[in-house]
């Protein structure tokens, strides 16, 4: 359920309803917005009368809301998240570059490319040091090591650092080092790993999985969004299709769609749907 409140609503009169709310088990997200404040209510809103909230003074209307996620919710939060991390702002309009390599390999590798894409204009460095691999025998990542490489990497360049964790017991291990953790796509519903990202201080980004629809993707965001970390990031990069000729499909559509579902910011990874490696 969300709640609209009229401009500049009587304090008094707000804490007094927004004690009632809660006195009856419901959350209550609040919105502050530029035109309007907005009560988001999360729970079992059955118990409340909807009739008796729109008809206090403060009120300007109460819509119920259908969707399973809340939090990520553009009805609860009508303004633009946007995600800062230093100097730089993810959302709200802004064009940020992330870029590169899929994982650390070698100290001389990870400085070169960071010095590159800076050059070409990325604002912040993505690399991983533990990878998740469909075989078991491909390399997987430098690991510990691999995040000593990423720390010189951001002492040279000054760049923030985007890299992945894969489970609950890396968190401490990856914190120092990575400004941006990231939840690659075969650990979207991972619901063990979101929870924890949610009691962090630090921005997720999160990868829409592989097969997820987009109300799954969201709910995914929901789980860290409900431990109250809001700094979240949505990327698409791409599902997967009939389509032979490219590993993955990217769904552009859905880049659209989200700006009008979720608050959420959102960026696309094209690197899994541009085209099959080949040996010549």
């Amino acid at each position: 359920m969300v709640v609209v409140l009229k401009s500049n609503p009587g304090k008094a009169q707000l804490d007094s309803l927004i004690s009632w709310i809660r006195s009856k088990g419901i959350e209550i997200h609040k919105s502050v917005g530029v035109n309007h404040t907005i009560l988001g209510l999360v729970g079992d809103t059955a118990c409340l009368d909807i009739d008796l909230i729109s008809a206090l003074d403060i009120v300007e209307s109460v819509k119920r809301v259908q969707e399973p996620y809340k939090n990520a919710n553009r009805k609860f939060h009508p303004e633009d998240t946007v995600v800062k991390v230093g100097s730089v702002s993810i959302g709200g309009g802004s064009m940020t570059l992330i870029a590169g390599p899929c994982s650390v390999e070698s100290e001389e590798q990870i400085c070169a490319i960071a010095q590159s894409v800076k050059e070409s204009g990325a604002v912040m460095l993505r690399g991983g040091a533990f990878k998740p691999r469909t075989s078991p025998y491909s390399f997987r990542g430098m690991g510990r090591e691999g995040l000593e490489v990423l720390q010189e990497a951001r002492e040279l360049t000054e760049m923030p650092i985007v890299s992945e964790v894969l489970d609950v017991r890396d968190l401490e291990a990856l914190y120092p080092y990575v400004d941006i953790f990231q939840v690659g796509s075969r650990n979207m519903q991972n619901y063990t790993l979101l929870e924890e990202l949610g009691q962090v201080d630090k921005p997720i980004l999160l990868k829409r999985g592989l097969s997820a629809t987009i109300e799954e993707w969201l709910l995914a965001a929901e789980y860290i969004l409900s431990e109250g970390n809001a700094r979240i990031i949505l990327c698409e990069r791409g599902i997967r299709t009939f389509e032979q000729y490219t590993r993955n499909t990217v769904d552009i559509g859905a880049v659209v769609l989200l700006k009008e579902l979720t608050h959420l910011p959102v960026i696309v990874d094209p690197s899994h749907a541009t085209g099959k490696w080949v040996n010549s």
